[in-house]
């Protein structure tokens, strides 16, 4: 990443630099949210008695509260660490599973091949948010405690994302195993196990951080819809922005805007992040952006390209 940052340049810089700044902050909220949350995300009342329905941003709670009562900035930082998880949990587990699909789809080819890339299609076919809420049902039916919900909602996600995988990694091994020094270890006697992992699967893997960036932003949206949609986690069990604004939808109408405005403004910050990271991630992986780049900032007026010559000797004076 920090090579990256050096050879990123102009507004492609500045396009990596803010999707890793919102990146680092939803980390570092996620990670202290015990520490930096004034409550706990299922807490109703504090030292002065209950919080209140629907009560207006004040110094005790500089967000407002829900409809149920919950501290709004309590249940914003909390629930970055439930989406934290989820984006850890099934985003790590569809690249381990679609990599490795994909390597033997690729490398094997032939039947295997085509049972892979067809199940692949199968699962395309279907709407992704529809098919994940169909997994939440069938995992815990639509609702269940904290590590349950997480659960059901990561692997719901985790279904969605395997075909995506499974296609990147299989075009790449394809590419790759045709390459010299594959035909190279094959002639030396190497095992087919040894050239899979070493020399194939090695070299087919360059462009998976890109998807990872892409695949997390919609992973957080995914979540998201299923909360809203109300197939997510418990509101007593964790905090979730996409249940949170499931039961602000009424409260606009009302003119109560903080309830529905902060988890909103969470989904969006952070999605803007990692969409700004993976797509400058995707131009500095592309010598042909990278090299229009930098010719565009190197590109300027030049004074002069001519080297003086030296004055004329007395011998040369002569000759003229």
């Amino acid at each position: 990443m920090i090579s990256q940052l050096r050879q990123s340049v102009g507004l492609q810089r500045g396009m990596l630099i803010a999707g890793l700044s919102l990146i680092v902050l939803f980390v570092l909220m996620a990670i202290f949210a015990p520490l930096i949350a004034p409550y706990e995300f299922n807490q109703l009342s504090g030292p002065d008695g209950d919080f209140g329905s629907r009560s207006a941003p004040s110094a005790a709670h500089p967000f407002g509260t829900t409809v149920a009562g919950y501290d709004v900035l309590s249940r914003v930082i909390w629930g970055s660490r439930t989406a934290l998880l989820v984006i850890v949990i099934a985003v790590v587990s569809s690249i381990f599973l679609g990599s490795l699909l994909g390597l033997i789809s690729g490398y094997l080819g032939g039947w295997v091949d085509r049972v892979f890339v067809m199940i692949a299609d199968a699962i395309y076919a279907f709407p992704s948010l529809l098919l994940a809420i169909v997994m939440s049902i069938m995992i815990s039916g639509g609702q269940s405690s904290l590590w349950g919900g997480i659960w059901s909602a990561a692997l719901s996600i985790t279904v969605v994302f395997i075909p995506q995988y499974l296609r990147v990694v299989r075009s790449e091994v394809i590419r790759v195993k045709s390459e010299a020094f594959v035909e190279s270890a094959r002639v030396i006697g190497a095992s087919h196990w040894r050239i899979m992992f070493q020399h194939v699967f090695r070299n087919s893997t360059r462009s998976l951080p890109l998807v990872f960036t892409l695949n997390a932003s919609e992973a957080i949206l995914t979540l998201a819809g299923l909360g809203f949609l109300g197939f997510g986690i418990e509101p007593n069990s964790a905090a979730e922005w996409g249940y949170d604004l499931n039961k602000a939808v009424a409260d606009v109408t009302s003119g109560i805007w903080w309830t529905a405005l902060w988890p909103g403004l969470a989904i969006v910050l952070i999605v803007t992040g990692l969409t700004l990271t993976g797509e400058s991630l995707n131009d500095l992986s592309d010598p042909r952006l990278r090299l229009r780049k930098r010719a565009k900032v190197g590109s300027g007026r030049v004074s002069s390209t001519s080297v003086p010559s030296a004055p004329d000797t007395p011998e040369q004076e002569g000759t003229r």
